[in-house]
């Protein structure tokens, strides 16, 4: 597994996302890496993500796909060109299929494959699961941020 973070590569400006920003303190700030060809992340819930006593807000999960879809594909589109400075990407598309109810006691592991690399438009493959068994899958189309977005 990479040692450094997909999300702590982000410049200063691009930092502050709900889901991932490691500037946001009252985020989740999730952290993704790669192993081996896919990716992984992992987060516990805390009892603000919950549904129903015992059970995680499936929000939560969408997030959780949705920032590591985009992180994913940042880190994908930087190994495919590494001499280029860090790619920032945005969601243009999630889709997520909630399977079990996930307890909000136990981690959670996200795992990411990259589907699909172009220039401007990644797809992301992401399951979510807990204590072994899958709760989500889902998947992300990111497109690299619109210059328009930077301020």
């Amino acid at each position: 597994m990479s040692e450094i973070a997909f999300q702590d590569n982000y410049p200063d400006e691009l930092s502050h996302c709900y889901g991932c920003g490691r500037l946001n303190p009252d985020g989740l700030q999730l952290k993704s890496y790669w192993d081996g060809d896919e990716t992984v992340a992992r987060f516990r819930p805390r009892s603000a993500h919950m549904a129903i006593p015992g059970y995680v807000y499936g929000g939560l999960l969408a997030s959780l796909i949705d920032c590591h879809g985009t992180g994913s594909a940042s880190a994908a589109a930087g190994r495919a060109r590494p001499d280029e400075a860090p790619f920032r990407f945005v969601t243009a598309s999630l889709h997520v299929n909630y399977l079990r109810p996930t307890p909000i006691d136990a981690e959670l592991e996200i795992r990411g494959v990259i589907k699909e690399l172009k220039e401007k438009k990644v797809v992301v493959s992401a399951t979510v699961s807990a204590e072994g068994k899958l709760c989500a899958t889902g998947e992300v189309v990111a497109v690299r941020m619109p210059e328009n977005m930077l301020r």
